[in-house]
């Protein structure tokens, strides 16, 4: 968004060329003929820089900056004043003003103050964001190996030029702020700040100063004014998780952004303009939450040009055995081991596990195995214990016990069977060659 200047000069000649100098360098500008009508305006509306003569009517710009500075207005000040008057003007940088220009002042002079005072502002608001988001770099790395997946990735790939909202859905643990960050890194705002918020984690007072952040004084304890998450992520990307747990009061907020591209800070009493790409995320079912008016419908639809479903794990095997593999290879280093992958029974148990936690806790289950495991593989021992109750179960009477042959050659049917038939696909998940995986079959 363009830097936002107001102009308060009472020789209506000045302002109306500093106004025409200012516009034309693309500057988002207003100008005021006396220092009064600046105040009312500063009340009313967020400003980046202002430029006021020292003396004026009503208010002069020394009276301006000193109100500027008990109010904890976050707006930078160039004092304009006459040769007579440089001392006044040096004392009011003493007192919190940015820079002063003596009349009459050369244009080219005023126009690199502010342009170097925009420079400031973007390397300042670049570090907020960059403080808010650290861990949190551009490399995103999704496996996808499954038909399913690689769908959710092209639907990405579709819409990174659009600058669309959309709305992902799906269970704990499939990686919903995954794709939320892909997107926002494949956007054209992919060098813009990407804000990431669980909306689940915070009580609705505390999310309403974090998202919308508060002047000073606005409450017990607010004795500065604190930018919120909303305000941080201008020109960039919000990604709200868990959305389904917004509070209507909140919701009504975030609508507003959406449909005014504004906000009030709590306790303001001034609108604040933002430019923000919403992303939002739940694995709760949406569509019930509005139909019960637990939701709102207008939000919903305003959240929701597009749907993003990630299915879960236990849909898409094939993803299983490569995440368990990048997942070992990630975290091998952290616990200084040596572990050259798993057993084939390890493997199968992997394959026949629900994953109820999805990814998160299929990488909880290799964590813990690499911490626990003895030998120079993955054993069985550290396996989950739903998917070894179930082989126990198949093994547990005696009448029912199959030789090592018939349990590898149903396991590979069953893996065959996951994989559509695909005997190129079920071999080289299975480690073995095309050959063999016939044998197996037809044995």
């Amino acid at each position: 968004m363009p830097l936002k200047v107001l102009v308060a000069e009472d020789e209506q000649i000045t302002l109306e060329h500093l106004l025409y100098i200012l516009s034309k360098e693309g500057y988002a500008t207003t100008g005021v003929s006396n220092g009064t009508d600046a105040w009312i305006k500063l009340t009313e509306q967020t400003f980046d820089v202002l430029i006021t003569d020292i003396k004026m009517p009503g208010m002069t710009g020394i009276e301006l900056l000193q109100k500027i500075k008990e109010n904890n207005m976050e707006i930078d000040v160039i004092i304009i004043t006459a040769f007579g008057s440089v001392d006044s003007a040096v004392n009011a940088m003493r007192n919190g003003a940015y820079d002063y220009i003596v009349k009459p002042f050369d244009l080219d002079e005023l126009i690199l103050k502010v342009k170097k005072l925009g420079t400031m502002k973007s390397l300042k608001k670049e570090n907020t964001a960059l403080k808010a988001i650290v861990g949190h770099g551009k490399d995103v790395f999704i496996l996808a190996e499954s038909r399913k997946m690689k769908d959710v990735l092209d639907l990405v790939e579709s819409i990174k030029d659009s600058d669309c909202r959309f709305l992902i859905t799906g269970e704990s643990g499939v990686g919903k702020s995954l794709v939320a960050r892909l997107a926002h890194f494949s956007s054209k705002r992919q060098n813009m700040p990407f804000i990431s918020l669980n909306c689940a984690t915070l009580t609705d007072e505390l999310l309403n100063s974090e998202l919308f952040g508060h002047e000073a004084g606005a409450f017990t304890g607010a004795t500065k004014v604190k930018k919120g998450l909303v305000e941080i992520a201008d020109t960039g990307t919000l990604f709200l998780d868990e959305i389904g747990e917004l509070s209507p009061g909140v919701q009504a907020k975030i609508l507003k952004v959406i449909e005014d591209g504004e906000f009030y800070r709590v306790g303001g009493i001034k609108p604040i303009r933002v430019d923000v790409r919403f992303i939002a995320a739940t694995n709760r079912d949406i569509t019930s939450l509005v139909e019960t008016s637990k939701f709102r419908k207008d939000l919903y639809y305003r959240l929701n040009v597009m749907e993003i479903l990630i299915p879960p794990l236990r849909v898409r095997t094939d993803d299983i055995l490569p995440l368990a593999n990048y997942f070992l290879y990630k975290n091998l280093p952290k616990y200084g081991k040596t572990v050259e992958g798993f057993t084939e029974n390890a493997d199968a148990v992997l394959l026949k596990y629900d994953y109820p936690g999805n990814v998160r806790e299929l990488e909880n289950i290799i964590e813990r195995a690499i911490i626990l495991e003895k030998t120079s593989q993955i054993t069985l021992d550290y396996m989950p214990w739903k998917a070894l109750n179930i082989v126990k179960e198949e093994t547990k009477h005696e009448e029912t016990i199959k030789s090592i042959d018939d349990y590898t050659k149903d396991y590979a049917i069953d893996v065959l069977n996951r994989l559509g038939g695909n005997k190129t696909k079920a071999a080289e998940v299975l480690g073995i060659s095309r050959t063999s995986l016939w044998k197996i079959v037809k044995e």
